[in-house]
C-alpha cells in the first residue's frame, strides 16, 4: 500500500493510503499522474458538506486539464472492489461513462455508502488530522460559475501530491 501526501498551497496537508489490491489500475494511473507532477496547481472545484470534496482536473480559471480515461473499478462495471464509501475514503469522479474517469478524484467527507458498486474507490485518509482538513475543504463558501456548481469562492489549490 502506498501513501500520499496531498499538500495545499495554504500550508495544510492530507496524508492518504492507497489500496492497489481493491483499485490497481485507478492507484497506478493516480501514481503516474503524481509522479508528473499532473496535479500541481491544480484545485478542489466541487465542495459539497456532508458529501466529498472532489479536485484533480481543474485549475484556479476552471480551465480543465485532461488526462487519459481508465476502467472504472467498480461493481457496476464487473469489477469487485471492497472498499466502501465513507468518510475520508478517496475515490475516482467519472462521467455516465462507467469507463471516463482520469484524473478527477473525490474524498468522502461523510458515509457516501450509495456510491458504492457506482465508483472506483482507491484509498483512504490515514488519520483524523487529514479528515480534518478534508471536512474543514467542504465547509467553505461556495458559488455557481457558468455551468459549474458547488465551486469555492476561494481557490483550494492543491500545491502538490507527493508518496511519502
Amino acid at each position: 500500500m502506498t501513501k500520499i501526501k496531498i499538500n495545499l498551497a495554504d500550508g495544510r496537508s492530507m496524508t492518504a493510503q492507497l489500496d492497489e489490491s481493491a483499485a490497481p489500475i485507478t492507484c497506478a494511473n493516480f501514481l503516474k499522474l503524481v509522479d508528473s507532477n499532473f496535479y500541481n496547481g491544480l484545485i478542489f472545484h466541487r465542495v459539497i458538506p456532508n458529501f466529498m470534496i472532489q479536485g484533480g482536473g481543474m485549475d484556479a480559471s476552471l480551465s480543465p486539464k485532461e488526462a487519459k480515461p481508465i476502467k472504472g473499478e467498480f461493481k457496476q462495471n464487473g469489477v469487485n472492489n471492497p472498499i466502501t464509501h465513507k468518510l475520508g475514503v478517496l475515490s475516482m469522479a467519472r462521467t455516465n461513462d462507467p469507463n471516463s474517469a482520469s484524473s478527477q478524484f473525490f474524498i468522502c467527507v461523510d458515509d457516501c455508502s450509495f456510491l458504492d458498486g457506482q465508483y472506483a474507490a482507491f484509498g483512504s485518509l490515514v488519520d483524523k488530522e487529514s479528515e480534518k482538513v478534508a471536512v474543514d475543504i467542504s465547509k467553505v463558501k461556495t458559488t455557481s460559475i457558468s455551468w459549474y456548481q458547488d465551486v469555492p469562492y476561494e481557490s483550494i489549490v492543491i500545491k502538490s501530491i507527493e508518496r511519502v
